[in-house]
């Protein structure tokens, strides 16, 4: 039996210096309130580089399911005008919608789709985004159709998982037992306030237990303190769960999920995006706010990286029923349009570099003054060169559907 992963770095002990890499790329700090990051961190310059334990992630063996997935390089972009009439989410067309981008990503029909991604024994994790509920979330709809697809191909609903990292946005969001009737809804943590205290009788955050600390993101000398736009460390904490050097992976996705489907919302991060692989670099382990200026979209190429995702991540669809081109991302109506289109793809890098220049596209036409320095896309060709993805447009096989 494969043995399960763990980081192989402890606080003491073992020289780290063969397990760390320096990172050369640049990265920022880009765009809006990222749960307690000020618009003022936005478009910060990068910091100096920092060491991660990116080395251990890329030792271990890959499996077959491994990114870039079944399809490297292949994104698939379904559009439908009838996905959204008089302003509200339409259940039928959105569910052919999912089928077709499944199908055509694929090559083949539903059922051997499934089959080519899971078993009837998986326990799969449904990665959402509820940032910005009801206005640009991942729709319900989007859900229920990946849902129906699963348990049409023998998954019990029981095996199906509904998680992000913050309770209180799931439920803000929709995403109940109620809304979704046996199937598990998790979060990785809660936030306290008055009336829910955030510690517990030992004085630790109460959803430290939720987090394995056999299995973490290491950014050296990058602390969990005195974090730019929190207003003390207290404050960060209660969101952050810890605050050393180390972001602790889920134990959701440790122990408990054998595959995962992603599904980010289409929307900006200031000039970058905030989409398929920043929904689970920042929403698979905890303290992250201490990463977002010296390592921002690194984090997202690193944390992917990680087996625990690498080797667990075989689909991703992007919601862009709904799009926002600023003000991201947290939500802005004044910037939220209709755009009828759902993307799939196994692989998350290709994926972003597609949604990242259509992005780019509809800022200009919207008369948004756009950075288009390389930074934006960086991390997309770190993840390249480390065989994580495509990333060069030129190898992208890019696939239109309109009805």
């Amino acid at each position: 039996m494969t043995q399960p992963y763990c980081s192989r770095m402890e606080e003491t002990g073992m020289d780290r210096r063969s397990f760390f890499r320096t990172l050369g790329l640049c990265s920022v700090v880009a765009g809006g309130v990222v749960l307690g990051v000020p618009a003022s961190a936005a478009e910060a310059e990068p910091a100096p580089p920092v060491t991660t334990n990116i080395d251990d992630f890329m030792k271990t063996p890959r499996g077959p399911h491994a990114l870039p997935g079944l399809q490297p390089g292949k994104v698939v972009q379904v559009t439908d005008p009838s996905a959204i009439q008089e302003g509200r989410i339409m259940a039928d067309p959105v569910r052919q919608m999912v089928r077709r981008a499944i199908t055509e990503l694929t090559g083949t029909d539903l059922q051997q789709s499934f089959r080519s991604m899971f078993t009837p024994d998986d326990i799969v994790g449904v990665k959402v985004n509820p940032v910005g509920a009801p206005l640009i979330s991942t729709r319900l709809e989007v859900v229920d159709a990946l849902i129906q697809w699963l348990t049409d191909n023998g998954l019990p609903r029981r095996n199906i998982v509904i998680w992000d990292r913050f309770q209180d946005m799931l439920t803000e969001a929709g995403y109940t037992a109620e809304r979704f009737p046996g199937v598990r809804i998790e979060a990785l943590q809660m936030m306290g306030d008055e009336s829910n205290p955030w510690r517990d009788a030992a004085g630790h955050h109460v959803s430290a237990g939720n987090f394995d600390k056999d299995v973490f993101y290491l950014a050296r000398g990058v602390e969990g303190k005195n974090v730019r736009g929190y207003k003390d460390d207290e404050y960060y904490l209660n969101q952050h769960v810890f605050n050393g050097e180390y972001s602790y992976f889920g134990k959701l996705l440790t122990q408990t999920l054998t595959k995962i489907i992603n599904v980010p919302v289409f929307k900006n991060t200031g000039n970058g995006i905030s989409m398929a692989t920043k929904n689970l670099g920042y929403g698979a382990v905890c303290n992250t706010g201490r990463l977002h200026q010296p390592l921002f979209f690194t984090v997202c190429t690193e944390v992917l990286a990680a087996p625990v995702i690498r080797e667990k991540l075989v689909l991703n669809m992007t919601d862009g029923l709904r799009g926002q081109y600023d003000g991201g991302p947290m939500k802005n109506e004044q910037f939220v349009y209709e755009y009828d289109t759902i993307y799939a793809a196994t692989d998350p890098f290709a994926l972003d570099m597609i949604c990242h220049n259509q992005m780019v596209a509809k800022r200009k036409e919207m008369g948004v003054k756009v950075n288009e320095h390389p930074r934006y896309t960086e991390y997309l060709q770190y993840a390249e060169s480390l065989g994580l993805g495509v990333a060069d447009t030129a190898r992208i096989n890019h696939v239109t559907v309109t009805p």
